[in-house]
């Protein structure tokens, strides 16, 4: 389906149903800043908030969703399996203790931040468990190619419902996204404005002034007119609300191909099969 509203949901092939935009919260800190992040993404409408074990703030986040009085069940909340606590014997304990940390009964959706070699189909296999337990409502991975997900497959089993990789106009890897869509997974953003630096992009910034809109805002148009979910990361009120105005223009077909035709495969992160080198875990 077409996410034309900030209150749009994505079909999940579970059933259950995910905002196609939300707010990410890496490198926000625990206390007033995440708080006034949160605030200002709920009244916008917002109800995805993604966190993780390692950006450190999930307890920040579960703080400003209860501040918000706003209903649990209303808000989709998102979390991560850090690297180091992957594995049959460590995965329920690291879940478990982001719940306690939250204070919450259950996540939306819980995913494996990176594919740990030798570790994340252990892990998968857990996430399963707790799918199953109903203490997840859908499960999914990060950072992943597709023989990853192929490896997660030959598991049998719960199959992801969400893979969340680093997408955005300087790389796209249409060949993953032709695969999420042929299995029913689905494709989310993760530094989809590319830290900042696609928004000094010429083509962008023509079509930004053709629609009197900002770089950043064509830039999440086009992730969602390609059915990519996103979650622009932002700490600051009038860019979380700006981030949300993207519903009353649409791009063309050939602008969309013309944004498509600047990927050249640069990554603000790391590799999904070279990480654990790149971040000198191995």
């Amino acid at each position: 389906m077409m996410i034309d509203s900030i209150s749009s949901k994505i079909e999940l092939h579970n059933g259950y149903k995910m905002p196609g935009l939300g707010l990410g919260v890496y490198k926000a800190d625990n206390g007033e800043e995440i708080n006034k992040a949160i605030k200002a993404a709920l009244e916008t409408g917002y109800r995805l908030i993604d966190t993780a074990t390692f950006y450190g703030n999930e307890k920040g986040v579960g703080e400003a969703i209860r501040k918000s009085g706003i209903p649990r069940e209303e808000i989709f909340i998102t979390s991560k399996l850090w690297i180091e606590d992957q594995g049959i014997e460590t995965t329920r304990k690291a879940f478990e203790e982001t719940l306690e940390r939250m204070e919450l009964e259950y996540l939306d959706l819980y995913l494996i931040h990176w594919p740990k070699p030798g570790k994340y189909l252990e892990s998968w296999k857990v996430l399963q468990e707790l799918y199953q337990e109903g203490k997840i409502r859908a499960i999914g991975v990060c950072n992943c190619m597709i023989h990853h997900l192929e490896s997660i497959k030959e598991l049998g089993g719960v199959q992801p419902m969400v893979l969340q990789n680093e997408f955005h106009p300087k790389l796209i890897q249409q060949n993953i996204l032709d695969y999420c869509i042929n299995n029913k997974i689905q494709y989310q953003a993760w530094s989809p404005l590319m830290r900042g630096e696609i928004l000094e992009n010429e083509l962008i910034g023509t079509i930004a002034e053709k629609y009197g809109k900002s770089e950043a805002q064509i830039v999440i148009r086009w992730d969602l007119q390609k059915g990519v979910a996103t979650i622009p990361k932002s700490v600051h009120k009038q860019r979380i609300q700006e981030n949300a105005d993207v519903f009353d223009f649409e791009l063309t077909d050939d602008e969309v191909a013309e944004i498509d035709a600047l990927e050249d495969n640069t990554r603000t992160g790391a590799h999904p099969d070279t990480f654990m080198e790149e971040m000198d875990l191995s």
